[in-house]
């Protein structure tokens, strides 16, 4: 028999699902949980601010595909965690986050660092749970596991009060854990699939529609950002060879951005050839992707002509926004190898071949004409103020000059014009090489998640892309990635005002820049310097690259021009092809 309390049952379960690494803070509440881990064989990040410990998180989970944890106390710092928990549900990224409780005794008496945490993680989890005995933990957590990777992924939280951790039970043997490659093929991720017996026949239609189409477009979303998904994309490509890609923020990476059929992101930011490609497409091969309002703009004129062939893992997503003429509810990974498989078997030339042949140089034409780093770039800007497009879709070669290979390089973002810039002018070659907030779009996502891909990943250069708005959200975790020397270079551009919210002023508001100018900007090579970071002024310094992606974190200040603007730009209301290019 084992005889252990709830703190111990849950540091021993993490070990066996092999978690090593958990970021947080401790509390009052989750002191007992604190007493064991630090005895265990798991390394425990503290962070400054608990959103960078959910984050942090998200950073290891987003890179690597596998579930991480984080961990909080009870009231504020359970509260502080739900923006990060929040935005992983957004973006389907399995998390397991532990937060601390008051003793059961106190609940609903409105005890000190008390908050009804389960009742307000419920709508922005995949699953919450909390805890009322110890014993219960033996199932509840490889159940969280298991949620949280299964299926459409997601985070999970369980709620713990005090004196559950300090309770002892007597139990018989540990659970068995899964691995998370046998969890994800469990009958809960195929709870919602098409039925076996319909998909020989769904497939085969989903392949005479695209022998048929003369304009296809593949529209990927982020379901096929992972390594196995990108690996059968290529198949079906090398098969089906005269196809427009795009892609939504998400998705960047699925397919190279160097293969010549791909125009990149659609939407109210995309190139003007994606959604032109969308527009005029007779059929839509969309996979992993919920049609959200950032990529349609006005549903009506999104794709007004085309038959939808739409795959994803979940059932909720197909004919929510957008009817589809045939779907598959799978997963993508299990869904591309059907589709390919059909189409080499029927080995058929249609007539429709030459005209897709035509079409596709057609949209590289004017890919070509329309794409630019000078798009929104300013006639008169300050004599220290550098180009941005330029300067982001040049940091691999920078990098590659000093030593460090472009595809070892993980890049994260925070939200606003730099986040923009980087989806539209970074090569993204591979999958999970961009980490960014997607559909919540968090401000001080960027520094604590590319501390999170570092810890996954020490043997790579993570690069984090961020604004003198967006960076001040998290600053104090600069303090942290010190205290890591984690391989970490942090840009700043630096333009003295909430971009994206100034520029959305300038184009929908007659110009009425309220509260998005900064009356003051910190120095933010001395703030650096005072938490211990190496800083580098790139307007100063020309061979910046030879300091920035030497070992241990970096962080580089790039002034640019206030009144630089992301374009091409979609007003709310206009189809995304009627989008501002100049």
């Amino acid at each position: 028999m084992i005889k252990a309390t709830g703190s111990q049952i849950i540091v021993k379960l993490l070990e066996l699902e092999g978690i090593d690494t958990v970021a947080g803070i401790p509390g009052g509440s989750i002191l007992p949980l604190y007493d064991e881990l630090n005895k265990s064989s798991i390394r425990h990040v503290l962070v400054r601010q608990e959103q960078a410990a959910g984050f942090i998180a998200q950073g290891m989970a987003r890179s690597t595909g596998k579930p991480a944890v984080c961990m909080a106390t009870s009231g504020p710092g359970a509260m502080n965690l739900l923006t990060a928990i929040a935005d992983a549900r957004c973006d389907s990224v399995p998390i397991v986050a532990f937060t601390g409780q008051v003793n059961t005794a106190l609940i609903g008496t409105d005890a000190f660092q008390e908050a009804d945490t389960f009742g307000l993680s419920f709508p922005i989890t995949k699953h919450s749970l909390m805890i009322k005995n110890p014993e219960d933990l033996l199932t509840a957590i490889p159940r969280a596991f298991s949620i949280a990777v299964s299926g459409r992924p997601g985070p999970v939280l369980i709620d713990v009060p005090r004196d559950v951790q300090t309770a002892t039970v007597t139990f018989e043997a540990w659970p068995s854990i899964k691995s998370v490659q046998e969890d994800k093929h469990s009958s809960l991720a195929k709870r919602f699939t098409t039925p076996q017996k319909d998909m020989a026949d769904i497939v085969t239609d989903m392949v005479q529609t695209l022998e048929e189409a003369k304009k296809p477009v593949l529209f990927l979303g982020g379901g096929c950002n992972t390594e196995e998904a990108a690996h059968h994309i290529a198949d079906f490509l090398d098969t089906y060879k005269d196809i427009a890609v795009v892609s939504s923020l998400m998705g960047l990476g699925a397919v190279p951005r160097s293969d010549a059929r791909n125009f990149g992101m659609l939407g109210m930011h995309g190139s003007y050839a994606a959604n032109l490609a969308m527009h005029d497409a007779d059929v839509v091969f969309a996979a992993g992707v919920r049609f959200d309002d950032r990529a349609t703009g006005t549903i009506q004129t999104f794709c007004p002509n085309a038959k939808i062939l739409h795959i994803d893992i979940d059932a909720a997503e197909i004919n929510k926004i957008m009817p589809a003429y045939r779907s598959l509810v799978c997963d993508v990974e299990s869904a591309f190898p059907l589709v390919t498989g059909v189409l080499k078997e029927k080995q058929t030339h249609s007539d429709a071949e030459k005209e897709r042949k035509a079409w596709i140089a057609s949209l590289q034409k004017t890919y070509k004409e329309t794409e630019s780093i000078e798009l929104g770039r300013q006639k008169s800007v300050p004599a220290d103020s550098v180009n941005p497009r330029a300067f982001i879709k040049d940091i691999p070669a920078q990098a590659s000059k000093a030593g460090v290979p472009p595809e070892d390089i993980i890049v994260t973002t925070d939200v606003g014009q730099h986040q923009m810039w980087t989806a539209q002018y970074y090569p993204v070659e591979k999958p999970r090489q961009l980490l960014t907030s997607g559909s919540l779009g968090t401000m001080g996502f960027g520094l604590p998640t590319a501390l999170g891909a570092a810890l996954a990943h020490k043997d790579k250069r993570v690069v984090c892309v961020s604004g003198d708005g967006s960076i001040l959200m998290n600053i104090q975790e600069l303090i942290t990635l010190s205290e890591l020397n984690l391989n970490v270079t942090v840009f700043i551009l630096q333009n003295g005002s909430l971009g994206m919210v100034r520029q959305q002023q300038e184009y929908l508001f007659d110009k009425n820049y309220s509260a998005s100018i900064f009356e003051k900007v910190p120095d933010f090579l001395t703030v650096a310097q005072g938490f211990g970071i190496d800083a580098i002024d790139a307007n100063a310094d020309a061979a910046w690259y030879e300091k920035a992606f030497t070992l241990g974190p970096h962080l580089v200040r790039l002034n640019i021009a206030m009144a630089e603007n992301v374009l091409p730009f979609v007003k709310a209301g206009k189809a995304n092809i009627d989008s501002i290019r100049d």
